[in-house]
C-alpha cells in the first residue's frame, strides 16, 4: 500500500523551532466556563455556531449546550433534549462525542445504559428539528460497550464510532446512514486495545475504579476529504490510519481489514484527535498537560504544554476561521478518575490556536 513517509512537506510549528523547548505561548484562552458546565467535546458548524457536550464524569444536569459568542451557554438542542430522557423518549442519556457536518447536522453519540440502547442522534441546526436517530444495539454493541466518540463521513454517508468498551473488546463501529445498519470491526485488535503502559498525570497514576486506567480505542478522526480514518487506543504510543474505502468494504474479513491498517506515526497517551488537510493529526496529550501533533512524517511534536493552563486537554474541533479549538477539563481530577472525589480546580475552558501550515498528498 506504499509508505506515506515518502511524500511529506516540512511543518512550521507555531511557537518554536522543531528542536526548541515546549512552551505554552502561541495559543489563547478563548472561553472559560462555570463549574456546572465542564466541557467535553466540541463541534463547530459550517456557519460558525459552536456546540459542546458537558462532561458526564462530573455528573452535570445538561448533556449538550450551544456556546454563544459571548461565552454564555444554553441547553441544546432544546430544553428537553438537553437533559436526561423523559417518559416520551426525548432527551439524551449521556453524550461525549458530537460532530457537526458540512450540511449543519449535529450528530450526537448518546450512550447506552440499562434502560436505553446506544444511538446516534442527528439534529438539523438550520431548521432546529430532529433529523435522524440511529440505534446501536446488540449484537453490534456489547453489554460493556462505552460509545465514546465518532467521526462523520457524509461523502460515503457513514459514521465511524469507537467503542472503548472494557479494553479487551475495544472496537470500531461503522454506521451506514442510508440504511441505519451498523457493523463492528477490529474488535480486540492491536489497533484498538490498550498497551500496557501506566497513565500518570501530575505524578499520580490514574485509576478507573480500583484498577490502573488502561483505555482502548479513543481518539478517532477523518480527514477533510473523507479518505482516511485516523484512530488509536487512548493508552498507546502509536497513531494508526486506514482508508475509508477499506472500512466500508463489507467483503473484507476482520483479518483482511486489519492487514490494511497502517501505523501513521508516534503519539503519547491521548484523548481527543483531529486531522487537518495537511495530514497533521493533533492530539490532546493528557498525561503531559499538552497539545501535540503527529506529523505526516510519523514524528510527534509537542505544540503547547502547561500544567497550569492546559490541565488534561480533551476534545478538538476545527473552526471555519482556520483555528483549532480544544477543550480543557481537568478530567483526571473528576470523581470517576479520582476515587470518587471531585478535586478539580475549575479550569474549564476552550483554547484555540492556528492550524499548522503544510502540504500533504497522501500515499
Amino acid at each position: 500500500m506504499g509508505d506515506h513517509h515518502e511524500e511529506v512537506a516540512a511543518v512550521c510549528l507555531l511557537c518554536r523551532s522543531p528542536c526548541g523547548p515546549a512552551v505554552a505561548d502561541g495559543f489563547e484562552v478563548f472561553l472559560e466556563f462555570e463549574p456546572d458546565v465542564p466541557p467535553g467535546n466540541l463541534a463547530v458548524g459550517p456557519d460558525g455556531r459552536m456546540f459542546m457536550s458537558v462532561h458526564e464524569f462530573y455528573g452535570p444536569e445538561l448533556r449538550v449546550v450551544e456556546v454563544k459568542p459571548d461565552g454564555s451557554t444554553v441547553p441544546y438542542p432544546t430544553e428537553d433534549w438537553a437533559r436526561a430522557p423523559s417518559d416520551d423518549g426525548d432527551g439524551l442519556n449521556g453524550v461525549l462525542g458530537l460532530r457537526a457536518d458540512r450540511e449543519g447536522i449535529l450528530w450526537m453519540l448518546d450512550e447506552q445504559d440499562e434502560n436505553q440502547t446506544g444511538r446516534v442522534v442527528g439534529w438539523d441546526t438550520n431548521t432546529e428539528t430532529l433529523h435522524a436517530v440511529h440505534y446501536i444495539g446488540q449484537p453490534v454493541a456489547r453489554a460493556k460497550s462505552f460509545l465514546n466518540d465518532l467521526a462523520v463521513d457524509r461523502d460515503h454517508e457513514a459514521i465511524y464510532i469507537f467503542d472503548t468498551g472494557d479494553g479487551a473488546s475495544s472496537a470500531l463501529i461503522v454506521l451506514d446512514l442510508d440504511t441505519g445498519r451498523s457493523r463492528r470491526v477490529l474488535e480486540g485488535s492491536a489497533f484498538t486495545t490498550p498497551e500496557d503502559i501506566p497513565m500518570i498525570i501530575d505524578g499520580k497514576e490514574v485509576l478507573l475504579g480500583s484498577n490502573p486506567a488502561k483505555i482502548g480505542v479513543n481518539p478517532i478522526t477523518v480527514d477533510p476529504t473523507n479518505t482516511w480514518v485516523y484512530f488509536a487506543p487512548m493508552t498507546a504510543t502509536a497513531m494508526y490510519w486506514v482508508a475509508t474505502a477499506d472500512l466500508l468494504d463489507e467483503i473484507l474479513s476482520d483479518a483482511e481489514l486489519a492487514a490494511r491498517v497502517e501505523r501513521y506515526g508516534d503519539k503519547v497517551i491521548s484523548d481527543g484527535a483531529m486531522v487537518d488537510a495537511a495530514g497533521n493529526v493533533y492530539i490532546t496529550a493528557i498525561t503531559d498537560n499538552a497539545i501535540g501533533v503527529t506529523k505526516p512524517d510519523g514524528t510527534y511534536e509537542v505544540l503547547f504544554q502547561s500544567d497550569e493552563e492546559l490541565p488534561c486537554p480533551d476534545g478538538f474541533s476545527m473552526g471555519v476561521d482556520g483555528y483549532v479549538y480544544a477543550t480543557i477539563n481537568e478530567l483526571h481530577r473528576s470523581p470517576v478518575l479520582n476515587g470518587g472525589e471531585d478535586a478539580s480546580l475549575g479550569t474549564y475552558r476552550i483554547v484555540r490556536f492556528e492550524a499548522l501550515r503544510a502540504s500533504f498528498s497522501g500515499r
